[in-house]
């Protein structure tokens, strides 16, 4: 079976060259090309499923998520995505969600550079710049997007205590399952900091695969505790190329391998 690449983003606004961020153009650009190129769009479910065994597939196939629940996810990224069907999965600090939601008023016509994101943030203005219970349900309805941990807080999940690792990813867990009805299986850590005590936790707490910043693709077999990603850059003609590489399982492995040396 080839190898499946899972796809990671953050923002997707028009701020060219800001860390962390693929511009709309070139983001509708690249699901455009997973659409017109027939590759499957995995839910966690069936990218799960695929690593235990159960399915098998012969089509090329990634799966796409985004860390952190960044308003321009609904701005920006949302329209594409409902536009070329494809399926995708966001990682919410549920405390920002909370928090964003505690006011209500209109979707900006704008969003901040990821600095300023991250100073409305620590000022408690979660609503300018962070996805709310609102949108994110109306996101949900579309049937194509799914939402699941990235812990309460944002925190760093290798350098704190086990009873505030338990708040961390169990709290998070319960909080999303509450609000939108439906099991939380998949937790993504922050910054991709976690330990050996971090993953113990995340088990306890019930999570049936966890997500990294580690580079590489997913293959039958794989450990569900430590997926790898692909952090995307802001191109079109970077993305096709790799899709090409990391959906080919000879490709992939020389080109991996090459990279982790």
């Amino acid at each position: 079976m080839r190898p499946v690449p899972v796809l990671m983003y953050h923002h997707i606004n028009p701020h060219k060259g800001d860390m962390v961020t693929v511009t709309p153009e070139v983001f509708a650009g690249q699901m455009e090309f997973i659409h017109r190129n027939g590759i499957r769009t995995l839910n966690l479910d069936e990218l799960l499923d695929i690593m235990q065994g159960g399915l098998v597939l012969k089509e090329k196939a990634v799966a796409v998520t985004f860390d952190d629940g960044w308003l321009d996810n609904y701005i920006y990224a949302f329209p594409a995505l409902v536009k070329y069907n494809i399926k995708a999965a966001i990682f919410l600090v549920t405390d920002r969600v909370e928090s964003a939601s505690l006011s209500c008023g209109e979707v900006p016509l704008s969003v901040p550079r990821h600095e300023e994101a991250k100073r409305l943030i620590q000022e408690r203005e979660d609503r300018r710049v962070v996805l709310d219970w609102k949108l994110v349900r109306e996101m949900k309805e579309g049937g194509t997007l799914e939402f699941y941990s990235h812990t309460k807080s944002h925190a760093r999940c290798n350098e704190i205590d086990e009873r505030n690792l338990s708040d961390e990813l169990a709290g998070s867990k319960h909080l999303l399952e509450n609000r939108l009805g439906i099991p939380c299986p998949y937790l993504c850590w922050p910054y991709g900091k976690y330990n050996d005590t971090a993953v113990e936790a995340a088990k306890q707490a019930g999570y049936k695969a966890l997500f990294t910043t580690k580079h590489g693709v997913v293959k039958a077999g794989d450990n569900p505790f430590g997926i790898k990603r692909i952090v995307v850059k802001d191109s079109v003609s970077w993305f096709k190329k790799r899709m090409f590489i990391y959906t080919n399982t000879m490709l992939s492995g020389l080109y991996l391998g090459i990279k982790s040396k």
